[in-house]
């Protein structure tokens, strides 16, 4: 059997879905008091849903907390960061002091005084040995530096002829000796020439060997051309 209002009324669609629901609402009350403990069987519990805030209002306070959070995070990094910046500037000012300080102390401390240089060692004088040998090695030494020529054998022999290589020797029998003016020492010779051919670095005292030696040859050298060409009396 129809229905009245369906079959002579034309209804706006709103309430089309008014009946709709009715009717739906119907058979859902019928299927409940059907089968209730089915239905209460297959449903599971909603779960619970947070409430969300949908104000415009609502919505620009949680914003502007959520801003203030993050500037005031910000805000807190920024000086922080200003806080180490400025300990590092302390400490490297701090640093750069102490270095000045040091470079000035050190500029200010006096230069250690310079040693004064090493005086150049004494040259080792030659020793030589207090005997024929060593007074002819002597005046050799001395004969070289003047430039006066003569060798060992040259002087040796002449030594040998006239005094026998006695250094106190003296004649008192020849023409000089009768003249007042006797011959003496090594080389036999007269006091006019030991002083007129005496070397500088040598003794005055013509009984000094190496003294004789070197004025005899320096005489030598000058009448005869070297002691080495002194063969006999000269």
């Amino acid at each position: 059997m129809r229905s009245t209002v369906s079959a002579y009324v034309r209804l706006p669609k709103i309430h089309k879905f008014s009946v709709a629901g009715i009717a739906a609402t119907g058979a859902a009350v019928v299927a409940v008091a059907v089968a209730p403990h089915a239905f209460a069987a297959d449903a599971a519990p909603a779960a619970a849903v947070k409430p969300v805030a949908w104000s415009a209002e609502a919505f620009g306070e949680t914003q502007q907390a959520d801003l203030e959070k993050h500037t005031t995070a910000a805000a807190k990094a920024g000086a922080n960061a200003a806080a180490k910046a400025k300990t590092d500037t302390e400490r490297a000012e701090k640093q750069a002091a102490n270095r000045s300080t040091e470079r000035k102390a050190i500029a200010a401390k006096p230069a250690a005084a310079a040693k004064p240089a090493a005086k150049p060692a004494a040259p080792v004088k030659k020793a030589y040995a207090d005997n024929l040998e060593g007074w002819i090695g002597q005046s050799l030494d001395i004969l070289r530096a003047k430039g006066i020529p003569a060798s060992y054998e040259g002087i040796k022999k002449n030594v040998m002829r006239e005094s026998t290589g006695n250094p106190r020797a003296i004649n008192d029998w020849d023409v000089n000796a009768v003249n007042g003016v006797p011959s003496k020492g090594l080389l036999q010779m007269i006091d006019p020439t030991f002083k007129a051919y005496h070397v500088e670095g040598t003794s005055w005292d013509i009984y000094d060997p190496v003294a004789n030696i070197t004025a005899a040859c320096n005489y030598a050298a000058d009448k005869y051309g070297s002691m080495d060409n002194v063969n006999s009396a000269y």
